[in-house]
């Protein structure tokens, strides 16, 4: 029987063990330094065999060591593991050679997520879109000079003069996404800042397109 824990399985055990109201104060507290089990029992205002069951179920898990203090022989100290709450939030996407934003136009969301991640991330990043606009939005380039962002002075263009068969596809709006049935890899519903036209609309789409590109940058890693 094979005993080795994937690192999923390590990342959901860690999970339900902190997921007791009681053994995630123990951390924030270990976070901060040290403490015997008689110094969380205080804290907590906990009996000492409930400290002694939740120690147990963290030391289980990896994510805390108890050793004896150089002073008071009898006593002991509980350390967090410092890579104890490493890994926890979501592990990698993928890995991707480039990633080719798309939306209907490309004319402003698939426009500016391009550049946006092309700020973010070592990963090459083009655009394209399913029925490419004559041109770059107005609202869309006014958008990024409030915000120092460089569009490219270029044409919208079609998708498939663009993507090629490793790229990592995201869709920046639902119409994209439906027209290419799960050719996408990832699906982002932005709403459209041209059906308003204005300022506000524009930075709206702006700003929720950093948030996601910041939340993708860090899990997706080069090929």
């Amino acid at each position: 029987m094979n005993n080795e824990r994937s690192d999923l399985e390590v990342r959901a055990a860690r999970h339900a063990a902190l997921a007791d109201p009681v053994r995630l104060r123990i951390v924030d507290l270990l976070s901060l330094g040290d403490r015997s089990p008689r110094e969380l029992q205080d804290a907590l205002g906990a009996a000492s065999n409930l400290i002694a069951h939740h120690l147990g179920v963290l030391e289980r898990e990896g994510m805390i060591v108890r050793t004896r203090s150089e002073g008071d022989k009898r006593r002991s100290y509980v350390r967090l593991v410092p890579e104890a709450t490493a890994g926890l939030g979501p592990s990698a996407a993928a890995a991707a050679r480039r990633v080719l934003f798309v939306c209907t136009g490309n004319s402003a969301r698939s426009q500016l997520a391009a550049a946006l991640w092309e700020r973010r991330s070592s990963i090459p990043a083009v655009s394209a879109g399913t029925k490419p606009a004559a041109a770059i939005a107005a609202g869309a380039v006014s958008a990024a000079d409030r915000h120092g962002l460089q569009l490219p002075d270029a044409t919208p263009r079609h998708i498939d003069s663009v993507r090629e068969d490793a790229d990592f596809i995201v869709t920046v709006c639902d119409a994209a996404h439906e027209s290419l049935a799960g050719a996408d890899a990832l699906h982002w519903s932005v709403p459209a800042p041209g059906a308003a036209g204005t300022d506000a609309a524009y930075d709206a789409t702006f700003d929720e397109l950093v948030e996601r590109i910041d939340a993708l940058a860090g899990r997706l890693t080069p090929a």
